[in-house]
């Protein structure tokens, strides 16, 4: 069962990949048509079947590659879940938000044609390497799915082909670029060191490796570029407000826990025997990871765009996330009590970001729901996330309940600080929504049953309900009790008070006249300029070395006419002396004579 499972998931989504050029080739016709039909969006539908169906389980094949072995166990099908859920449910979601596409298509429109086409196929392309990534066993599968889903995604960041949407996907193909050199380096130079093919081997094997911390360094910062490590997650504010609205989905609530996946599946985490080095890495993780989870809420509420303030609250979520396993890494006795909250964590920001994802499009396009019942379920999601409701709860719950035990009850106060910009985001985001939604409602509404708000909704009420299906996959996350509900819920009702605050003093323009607004990148854009000015600057050194060199030739040329100059003007009077040799010697003879006859008188 788990076998067939396992190969099911793997390849029907290639199979939707290649079932259109097929069809073509198969019926003589010259192009192949792409449409957004329910088969399509089924592409997750094994997977999903394979984490709830297929328990644990592990699958060989030693003829791929350098020998395959594809596997899950508890944590693997919890993250397995979350992803094919949310994959599934925005591809139907993008069915609805890509129908005018269709109809334009349809129409005749070639740009519209050629979109549709290119998300058709780069959708299920970027789910395999997703899906691969998460069940591969071996260093050679795990690494191939990271490559396939980063680099598909580039289509799907720059699906509008705008100005805009190029430069998003240029920060997000450069970043990758950095990123994948980086992972490739760790994974390379770690199994080579240790000559190990499994990431379960690299993972003991690094704990007591000489050069363990380097190579952890490297898997560190290649991961945390998908997972957007404070200074490496220029991309993330730039790609996801031009994605589609789908695409931005699965970016932040799928995608980046690729990073998150990466550092669970290669750093020793839980390694009593670990180095010291490997201890400096986890304090820097978690140093790095705080930075970026309250530095980005504070950038993340002067964004306009709620596409982009949900980006830096993917950076800010992600901080955490990187704290957490950096305090795994610092304390290993530790990660066992905290791995299951990191998992249920990821799950839980995975599904809820990817409702408020889905929120915006809604937003923009609201369906036939009273305004108050429409306000009341965007804000879900986003109390969610603030850690007052549903899953958002439980999670924040489990990961203090675990540092607590572990005597880490500073680190529980940094993160509550960090929950204070998460509200604040979330206010801020609502806020957005909300001003789109009013505008929107002229424009016409919705069925509830189409596409985009069935999906929506469903998404949504997976997300508040994770911990009530979660045990289904073997892992039951706790209810906190009642006693520490005023505990929990203090940071959100800090940042909402503080974003009341602020948006008043804004409105009433106090703030307004000292108010400088970063842009969605925020460090891309001084970074642009200044590689622009080395470039300009290196331009211009090469156009003066080029200059330099002109002159250098020319006076060489010159030197060397005037050379050429001075051996002809030697052989004319060569020539002119041989001719007129005799002459010469006669008066030569002449002059001797006189001089000889003067000199005897």
């Amino acid at each position: 069962m788990f076998a067939v499972l396992m190969i099911a998931a793997l390849l029907w989504p290639l199979l939707l990949v290649l079932r259109e050029p097929l069809m073509a080739a198969l019926a003589g016709r010259d192009e192949a048509r792409f449409p957004l039909d329910p088969l399509w969006a089924t592409a997750p539908l094994p997977a999903l079947a394979l984490a709830l169906l297929g328990g644990d389980g592990e699958l060989s094949m030693a003829a791929w590659l350098l020998g395959g072995v594809w596997g899950l166990d508890e944590p693997r099908r919890v993250l397995l879940a979350f992803t094919a859920l949310l994959w599934l449910l925005a591809g139907w979601y993008a069915r609805g938000y890509l129908a005018g596409d269709g109809e334009r298509a349809t129409a005749g429109n070639g740009a519209a044609t050629t979109r549709l086409a290119r998300f058709a196929v780069l959708w299920p392309l970027t789910f395999s390497g997703n899906l691969l990534l998460l069940v591969a066993e071996d260093i050679p599968s795990f690494y191939l799915g990271f490559a396939v889903m980063t680099f598909a995604a580039y289509g799907l960041v720059i699906h509008s082909g705008t100005r805009d949407a190029l430069t998003g996907g240029c920060a997000y193909l450069i970043m990758a670029m950095l990123g994948e050199g980086l992972i490739l380096g760790g994974l390379l130079w770690g199994a080579g060191s240790l000559g190990v093919l499994t990431l379960g081997e690299l993972r003991e094997g690094l704990a007591t490796l000489e050069e363990g911390a380097w190579i952890g360094v490297l898997l560190w910062l290649g991961f945390g570029v998908k997972a957007g490590v404070a200074g490496l997650h220029l991309w993330l504010p730039l790609a996801h407000p031009v994605a589609p609205t789908p695409a931005s989905a699965v970016l932040s609530g799928a995608m980046v826990k690729a990073g998150v996946v990466g550092w669970m599946a290669t750093l020793p985490l839980g390694e009593p025997t670990a180095a010291e080095g490997i201890a400096w890495l986890g304090r820097a993780m978690l140093a790095v990871g705080l930075a970026g989870a309250i530095g980005a809420a504070l950038v993340g509420v002067c964004q306009r765009h709620p596409k982009a303030v949900l980006a830096y609250s993917s950076v800010s979520q992600l901080g955490m996330l990187a704290a957490l396993v950096g305090a795994g890494l610092t304390a290993p006795a530790l990660w066992p009590a905290l791995a299951p909250a990191v998992v249920l964590f990821a799950a839980h920001h995975g599904l809820t970001k990817g409702a408020l994802f889905l929120g915006v499009g809604i937003a923009e396009h609201p369906p036939r729901l009273p305004a108050w019942a429409l306000a009341l379920l965007l804000a879900a999601p986003a109390l969610s996330l603030a850690g007052v409701l549903g899953s958002g709860l439980a999670t924040k719950w489990a990961f203090k309940e675990a540092l607590y035990d572990g005597g880490y009850a500073g680190l529980v106060t940094w993160l509550s600080l960090a929950a204070v910009g998460t509200t604040a985001l979330m206010a801020r985001t609502l806020w957005c929504q909300w001003q789109g939604e009013r505008q929107a409602r002229d424009d016409g509404l919705m069925p509830l049953a189409a596409p985009m708000p069935l999906a929506w909704l469903l998404l949504l009420a997976s997300a508040l309900a994770l911990p009530l299906w979660l045990p289904a996959l073997g892992m039951a996350p706790a209810w906190p009790p009642a006693a520490e509900l005023i505990g929990l819920g203090w940071p959100a009702l800090l940042g909402l008070s503080l974003s009341l605050l602020v948006g008043w003093l804004v409105h009433r323009g106090v703030l307004r006249a000292a108010w400088r607004r970063p842009p969605p990148g925020d460090l891309w854009w001084p970074l642009a300029q200044g590689l622009g000015r080395l470039w300009r600057a290196a331009g211009h050194a090469l156009e003066r070395l080029a200059a330099w060199k002109a002159a250098w030739v020319a006076w060489w040329v010159g030197l060397e006419r005037s050379g050429t100059a001075a051996l002809e003007a030697l052989g004319e009077g060569e020539a002119w002396l041989r001719r007129h040799a005799a002459v010469l010697m006669v008066v030569v003879a002449v002059g001797l004579a006189l001089v000889l006859l003067f000199s005897a008188a």
